[in-house]
């Protein structure tokens, strides 16, 4: 989700999963998926950034750090098989 102020300055919250695209016309307008269209303050490049920035964070959170990750017991060695001893 992105932050961004429609034209009468109003604050908005965007899905940034659901922008189809983004058009300068004189002013910014995202068309999204559902095909709605938006008209924000901001410029394409801002609202590019933001979705960048929004993304790290997202995959970020998903990389767990060294210390997060479980310590795994080496595996005992196998037993030893006798000719013949399939049991």
């Amino acid at each position: 989700m992105i932050k961004l102020t429609r034209l009468n300055n109003h604050p908005l919250v965007v899905n940034c999963d659901l922008i189809k695209s983004i058009e300068n016309a004189p002013d910014t307008v995202l068309t999204l998926v559902t095909g709605d269209k938006i008209i924000v303050r901001e410029s394409t490049e801002q609202i590019l950034e933001r979705v960048i920035e929004f993304r790290r964070a997202v995959l970020a959170g998903l990389a767990p750090s060294p210390a997060d990750l479980p310590t795994v017991a080496s595996p005992a060695p196998p037993a030893a098989v006798k000719d013949g001893d399939l049991s």
